[in-house]
């Protein structure tokens, strides 16, 4: 009897912290204005900021500290700048900065929560200003879309949940896989609208859209033939995401 009652009692206990996490994922959803989306989010601007700050030095020193070339640096900053002043960015909330990193071997571009925006010198040399503009917008794009902070989100949701699980019954491993296949699906996602709010910022800062297309190609000779299937990867198919930017590109007129 004891122990069928303890049993009774984890799992009422299991569905407790399962309808906390819902309640919390619920209270914090609201509408982006960039996007028109709804989201669950895990923090404010302003936490945003704080975090991308925090965190720079440290993405920074891992590709190798910055590019030591300042008239490099100031192209990008230029570049950046003139992406914000002349998008729907300049009036978001967000403090934008835009560092060259000086790794030499990887091809990357990657933004942090507020603002800080990345690119390794690896990718940067092989682009013309239009492409720069490309992939530095995509980036703004991920900033306007919060999807790190909506990401931060999901995880907590999902690890609230599978400590529920865990709790009422031995569901916590499948509880974190759907948790895991959710973020990979959101990451997809994520860059696809990046696509479509980068070749809008763009546009609006008087550059060639059509050279994002060409970035994908970039990324798509980087990647090599072995390139792991879309299905495994954050990333969508640059194939994929070339006819997504057209059909972009055409909807704003482009």
């Amino acid at each position: 009897m004891r122990s069928r009652n303890s049993w009774k009692i984890r799992i009422f206990i299991g569905l407790a912290i399962v309808a906390f996490a819902f309640m919390r994922k619920c209270s914090s959803t609201e509408t982006n204005p960039y996007t028109n989306r709804e989201q669950a989010i895990a923090l404010d601007p302003q936490e945003e900021i704080a975090l991308g700050v925090q965190s720079a030095p440290q993405v920074a020193a891992q590709h190798g500290g910055l590019y030591p070339d300042e008239r490099m640096q100031s192209y990008v900053d230029a570049v950046g700048d003139k992406l914000v002043a002349n998008s729907m960015a300049t009036n978001s909330p967000y403090r934008y900065e835009f560092h060259l990193l000086a790794d030499e071997q990887t091809i990357n571009a990657f933004a942090l929560p507020g603002g800080q925006i990345f690119i390794t010198y690896a990718l940067f040399e092989k682009l013309n200003e239009d492409q720069l503009a490309g992939v530095l917008g995509h980036e703004i794009g991920h900033v306007l879309g919060r999807h790190s902070s909506e990401r931060i989100a999901n995880t907590e949701f999902w690890q609230t949940v599978s400590q529920g699980a865990n709790v009422g019954a031995n569901a916590g491993d499948l509880i974190a896989g759907i948790g895991q296949n959710t973020l990979l699906t959101n990451g997809r996602g994520d860059e696809l609208e990046s696509d479509d709010l980068g070749v809008l910022i763009m546009l609006n800062s008087g550059y060639d859209a059509y050279e994002m297309v060409n970035v994908m190609k970039v990324l798509k000779a980087a990647a090599g033939p072995n390139r792991v299937p879309e299905f495994q990867s954050t990333h969508p198919d640059p194939d994929n995401r070339i006819e997504r930017i057209k059909e972009s590109i055409e909807k704003y007129g482009g």
